[in-house]
């Protein structure tokens, strides 16, 4: 579906605004990610960087990168609950592991507000409306993370990613912004109830995997 002109000439000014403030925020934080890169490589050894591929705007393939918060799986770790480490627990608590993200911002694979980018599998499994979280690029932060982030359920998380989508404007992106630093110094929603992470999307019918 082709958005409204107003939808299309903001589009087009947050695309700027995305390309001025990713590499802003990759120059200001510098520093902290070489430090981070350091503790995660000891901590998790090599890789440093989780990178999986995921869908973006109209679907199109791009490779997600993070800090990596897992240790490789063995014969002792198997599950995410298992492989997620206490460094891994502080990062996704912080968000700290999204800044490689930046990156990806950058490049137009990303915005820095969107529903988040989910895992390349859910794609046949969405309903035709739960799609159209795709009209726009995928975002570091989103409606639905302000809104319970891990906690709220898929059905839910879906609907609040449509009303961005019908909705999204400079006040909205610059409200979720804010609210999102909030919920990262209050540690809201980091994991859903009974899972490390957030429960696998099976489809609407159904329900249930980690998204990062």
């Amino acid at each position: 579906m082709s958005p409204e002109p107003g939808r299309r000439r903001y589009d087009a000014l947050k695309r700027a605004i995305d390309v001025a403030a990713a590499a802003a925020g990759l120059v200001v934080t510098a520093p902290l990610q070489l430090a981070l890169a350091a503790v995660v490589l000891k901590v998790h050894g090599r890789p440093v960087l989780f990178r999986q591929q995921r869908p973006g705007k109209d679907g199109v393939i791009f490779e997600l990168a993070k800090f990596r918060s897992m240790r490789h799986p063995d014969a002792e770790h198997q599950t995410d609950e298992e492989r997620l480490t206490g460094l891994g627990r502080f990062l996704r608590a912080t968000s700290l592991d999204e800044l490689p993200s930046l990156w990806n911002v950058l490049k137009g694979d990303m915005s820095l507000v969107g529903p988040r980018p989910l895992l390349v599998e859910y794609l046949p499994r969405y309903t035709p409306e739960q799609a159209r979280r795709h009209e726009v690029r995928p975002g570091i932060t989103g409606l639905a993370q302000v809104s319970g982030r891990n906690g709220v359920a898929w059905e839910d998380k879906f609907a609040l990613d449509v009303q961005y989508v019908d909705n999204r404007s400079l006040a909205l992106d610059l409200s979720i912004l804010l609210r999102t630093l909030t919920a990262v110094v209050k540690r809201e929603g980091i994991s859903a109830d009974g899972h490390a992470t957030v429960s696998v999307f099976q489809g609407t019918a159904a329900g249930e995997g980690r998204d990062d």
